[in-house]
């Protein structure tokens, strides 16, 4: 067990500026904080090992622990109002369950379980559609369908309550189409097996509460003493406060959700379902509240606001981040872009594990000093002292220069939206293919395993939520627990992200190279200028996912003259997206291609954040090989490689790249990850994909065995012998390129993700060290490159 973690609320910050720390104590013990700068994360005893450096600061002292949990579970709140407390009643949606046999679900309520009182939408215990009356004196009715739901079906879900005869009526009727499943059923037969309408007497009136309404959850207690604000619910004009939910968070889409003051005829039900504007004046003035979800998807589908279509204008809120853009019951599939119809994307669907903020309460707070250079610096916890796995964590984050200065000519982009893709996830414990993908049986650690334990932790871009749809939205507003420095990634012995990114700060501060750091959330904020102040610029081992602002800044800065040092692998594939009201979150939708761990679902190809098409850059004709002049080739993750050279390193103007460098000398046979220069994921040269024609190949790998395999995206048919692995298919390898750019300025790229774990070899004195070192010291001359 974990005993202590903790986030932040930034993860770059100014001198001057203040950073917020969040710490759960799991056991309430007292703990240390001391501030480090991070300079090598890698615990390897083969490499230099692991570094790091105190600093000074106010908050480096003894605090007392504490234990804070995280709720999580998506919902929609609309905050109390006497005009939701009903007698008689209509409660209907349309809902598409998808993991209707967990349980008690909530749809829609106006209840607290804590004294049975309100009314609500379930699906019950035995995932049949339910409803049920509390007097809040711990009596309560409840109606059952008796006819399980189907999972990945549409249905009309509907209970209307006479408080003066007593009766109830439940309604549970399919709606299925040959598209509005998705990739779910299109042919239900015999439908019976799945439809009910049930009647009941029921004496019993709702009892009144202050307990909001409700959507895809219920209500424990009234209060929890928790609220929302701010950020992505600017739109809310005061602080929302929170429930305490119960454990009946639900799974699936909801539909057009309507609460009336009356007990509705079926046609009424069925009337107000296709809209309430539609409906006669006589039922629209029994509607307490009509919310369409598609209303604001045009325009603002990153909003978290509900809106309310009635008079009564009780609008809701979308808490923990539930996907919107989603199809609706009526979706025909003539348009797979939602605002093009968006009454037919009306559908949110919600998850029992979706989280965009701890919201932990603040611990200690630090201010930058004037005087701290820039780097990667980290609040580092302990429980007694002790540096163990379970009693020790890190919250890392960077410090950037003085604001609108720099400190050097050279600035490294730390990859942070690929960290924040990768946050948590459990592919070791959850993926089917892990052990295949590794070639060993995964090495895991108590990280790892504390996350297969506590997935109210959220997960990664690369997981699936309990209901096997896929993770679009990852939140850094909570312990991201493998973004620690000596965190090994379960495919060991390789490192990944910011661990990985340490070798090259190590390296850069072993070569004595002033340089500065900043994050993709900084470059897409401030776009090129930020790139323009800096005469190179380094990104590192895998810039994965890349927002279109930051893929138009390295666009512009070649085109301005930029020197790029490109030092990684799988740069720039997917498309991410910052929420436009609050950056803490990104965006993913794992399109129809692409190494992937989940597609998304027919015409949900669409970011909620920017309404674009989501997916591979390459499918809006951003190939990364026109960014960088190289594209993404092969992956396989048991040993690394190394390079031979080609003519073109012969040449005058590439010479000085490979300057100390034998003709037939392999280059990178050796290293931290992997055994190699050339492993992980790999980059090619392709002239046909958008290379620069003018650029020269330097190197390229060789030796890979057959894990190392082609992506999938350019393979349109699987034959033996030619798609195969390392020994037998001609596209998988690295390719290490030089070309320049206008206005004197220049790109250089190895083409692998190992490539920054070789750089330590031989006390820092091997020949993947000496490339790197010419290349960032020829960038770094004044006047032309060679």
């Amino acid at each position: 067990m974990l005993r202590i973690t903790g986030y932040s609320d930034k993860y770059s910050v100014c001198p001057g500026d203040d950073i917020k720390f969040y710490v759960n104590s799991e056991e309430n013990e007292v703990y240390d904080a001391q501030l480090v700068r991070l300079i090598h994360g890698d615990t390897n005893p083969e490499g230099p090992g692991y570094k790091e450096e105190e600093i000074g600061g106010t908050c480096n002292k003894a605090y007392p622990g504490r234990n804070q949990r995280i709720h999580g579970g998506s919902y929609i709140i609309v905050p109390q109002d006497e005009r939701l407390n009903v007698e008689s009643f209509t409660l209907q949606c349309y809902i598409f369950p998808t993991t209707p046999e967990k349980g008690r679900q909530g749809l829609l309520t106006k209840w607290v379980e804590e004294n049975k009182s309100g009314f609500g939408l379930f699906i019950d215990e035995s995932g049949c559609l339910s409803a049920e009356i509390g007097d809040g004196r711990g009596l309560v009715t409840k109606v059952s369908s008796d006819k399980k739901l189907l999972r990945k079906v549409w249905y009309l879900a509907a209970v209307s309550y006479d408080a003066r005869t007593g009766r109830v009526t439940l309604y549970q009727e399919p709606v299925v189409t040959s598209t509005n499943g998705g990739l779910g059923i299109g042919l239900l037969n015999p439908a019976e097996d799945t439809t009910a309408v049930v009647e009941s007497i029921n004496s019993m009136r709702p009892g009144i509460n202050d307990a909001p309404f409700l959507m895809g959850a219920s209500s424990w207690k009234e209060r929890s003493g928790r609220s929302v604000f701010g950020a992505h619910f600017k739109e809310a004009p005061e602080p929302v406060e929170l429930p305490v939910q119960n454990r009946s968070t639900y799974n699936g889409k909801i539909d057009r959700p309507r609460l009336s003051r009356r007990a509705l005829s079926k046609a009424e039900i069925e009337a107000l379902a296709r809209g309430y504007q539609g409906c006669p004046a006589e039922l629209r003035n029994d509607v307490v509240g009509a919310w369409d979800f598609h209303a604001n998807i045009t325009n603002n589908i990153a909003s978290t606001l509900i809106v309310d279509t009635s008079t009564s204008r009780i609008n809701g809120y979308i808490i923990n981040m539930p996907v919107r853009g989603m199809t609706g019951f009526n979706w025909t599939g003539d348009e797979i872009i939602y605002h093009h119809k968006p009454e037919e994307y009306g559908a949110i669907h919600f998850h029992d594990d979706d989280i965009d903020d701890a919201r932990w309460e603040v611990d200690f707070e630090y201010t930058i000093p004037e005087n701290l250079k820039s780097g990667i610096y980290a609040a580092r916890l302990r429980i007694g002292g002790l540096d163990s796995p379970d009693t020790e964590d890190y919250i890392p984050f960077v410090v950037r220069p003085p604001r609108g200065k720099t400190t050097s000519k050279l600035a490294f982009i730390l990859p942070t939206n690929s960290y924040l893709a990768y946050s948590n996830d459990n592919l070791a414990t959850n993926c089917v293919v892990a052990e295949l993908l590794a070639g060993k049986v995964p090495v895991m650690t108590a990280s790892d395993l504390y996350l297969n334990e506590h997935r109210e932790y959220g997960l990664s871009t690369y997981s699936l939520h309990s209901d096997d749809s896929g993770v679009c939205y990852s939140s850094r507003l909570r312990p991201i627990l493998n973004m620690r420095p000596k965190y090994r990634h379960w495919l060991s012995p390789s490192l990944w992200q910011l661990n990985g990114d340490l070798h090259l700060v190590d390296w850069l501060e072993e070569k004595n190279f002033e340089f500065d750091i900043h994050t993709d959330e900084d470059l897409d904020r401030e776009g090129v200028g930020l790139l323009n102040k800096y005469q190179t610029v380094l990104t590192g081992s895998h810039p994965e996912y890349t927002s279109e602002k930051m893929f138009s800044a390295y666009e512009q800065y070649q085109q301005d003259g930029g020197r790029w040092i490109y030092l990684g692998a799988n740069g720039f594939y997917w498309c991410s997206q910052y929420h436009p009201d609050n950056s803490n979150i990104i965006e993913v939708r794992k399109g129809e291609a692409g190494t992937r761990a989940w597609t998304a679902n027919p015409g949900e190809y669409n970011n909620a954040f920017d309404g674009k098409y989501g997916g591979m850059w390459r499918a809006r004709g951003r190939i990364p090989s026109k960014l960088c002049g190289l594209t993404f080739t092969a992956y396989g993750f048991d040993v690394s490689s190394y390079y031979v050279r080609d003519k073109d390193s012969e040449r005058p103007e590439t010479a000085w790249i490979m300057d100390g460098i034998g003709n037939g000398e392999r280059i990178g046979d050796f290293g931290l990850v992997g055994g190699g220069a050339a492993g992980l994921e790999l980059d090619r040269y392709d002239i046909e994909f958008g290379t620069p024609h003018e650029a020269y190949l330097l190197a390229h790998s060789e030796g890979h065995t057959n894990l190392m395999l082609q992506v999938n995206e350019e393979i349109h048919f699987s034959v033996r012998g030619y798609h195969g692995g390392g020994t037998e298919n001609p596209m998988v390898r690295a390719d290490m390129i030089y070309y320049k750019t206008p206005n004197d300025g220049a790109l250089f790229a190895p083409g692998s993700l190992s490539w920054c774990g070789s750089l330590s070899h031989n006390n820092y004195n091997n020949n993947v060290s000496r490339i790197t070192e010419n290349a960032i010291r020829g960038f770094l001359k004044e006047g032309p490159l060679p």
